[in-house]
């Protein structure tokens, strides 16, 4: 079983193809990911205690499959080879339409149903609006980052500013802590990123953090959420559904769970949050 967990980790990071049926699943195993919008380590080292957890309480041995891009989580809800994912709300809305409504979001942290972005400038920017971005070189996270470009780019275009048409360039830096090292060094004149990743850098006196500043905060939306694949039994879809909910940061051995995921609480949530996200999409030409 050993050899076969490993294996099957291996080949999913590396995004090879091999002979496995759509419908096979290690027996006893539940196979978890997450987008990748912070560094691979800082992912393991959030997951680790909550994975602990749903081992405790699902009784199946938890393995967490990192990938290398945002398409990669989609795939593998999409061809049964994850079970259940953290997802941002773009993330979630193309796994929706790529399995034709078949995932099911099951719960998102009390800070999602009103999530938003920062757009930052080095400290010692002149810039006092968006509009003074004009001309500027910008840095988004990851192209299907809901918070790190999705969002940012929908009300960029509601402030009557074009990112292809106005910025002097775009880049992409793949990630939200990439991010504020593009920005810090200088890489983009400015950026943007979810709140709760600048909230954390900032707490924990990042040098890069140290070198910018906000500028501009988006309105709310819905973002995050954890969704399991088409087809999950449904007593272990409401396994997982009740573990979530049930955390409490006030009992000490779960406020570290709760901590590294930056939750004051887990709450259910529901496929027509996230409709909002694919209009804004669409708006976007980003679906179709």
């Amino acid at each position: 079983m050993s050899i076969l967990r490993t294996f099957l980790a291996a080949a999913l990071l590396s995004g090879a193809t091999f002979a496995l049926p759509a419908s096979a699943q290690l027996p006893g195993v539940l196979r978890v990911s997450a987008i990748p919008d912070e560094a691979p380590t800082e992912l393991q080292r959030k997951f680790k205690p909550l994975g602990d957890y749903l081992k405790q309480e699902t009784g199946l041995e938890v393995l967490f499959i990192p990938v290398t891009d945002y398409a990669a989580v989609v795939e593998g809800l999409a061809t049964n080879k994850l079970d259940l994912a953290w997802l941002g709300g773009f993330t979630y809305v193309q796994a929706r339409l790529r399995t034709s409504g078949g995932v099911v979001p099951i719960v998102q942290r009390a800070e999602d149903a009103k999530f938003t972005s920062r757009f930052i400038v080095p400290v010692n920017s002149p810039a006092k609006t968006l509009a003074d971005l004009k001309g500027k070189t910008f840095a988004f996270g990851a192209p299907s980052s809901t918070s790190g470009s999705l969002m940012p780019r929908y009300y960029l275009l509601q402030a009557g500013i074009d990112p292809e048409r106005d910025f002097k360039s775009v880049a992409f830096s793949g990630a939200h802590d990439a991010t504020v090292a593009f920005v810090a060094a200088g890489r983009a004149e400015a950026g943007v990123l979810n709140a709760s990743v600048m909230d954390k850098l900032i707490e924990s006196k990042n040098a890069n953090a140290e070198k910018v500043r906000v500028l501009a905060i988006t309105p709310p939306y819905f973002d995050y959420n954890w969704t399991v694949r088409p087809g999950l039994d449904a007593a272990l879809t409401k396994k997982l559904t009740d573990a979530f909910l049930k955390l409490d940061p006030s009992q000490p051995a779960m406020k570290e769970i709760m901590d590294l995921q930056r939750a004051s609480k887990f709450i259910p949530t529901q496929n027509s949050n996230y409709d909002g996200i694919e209009a804004a999409a669409r708006s976007a030409g980003l679906v179709k």
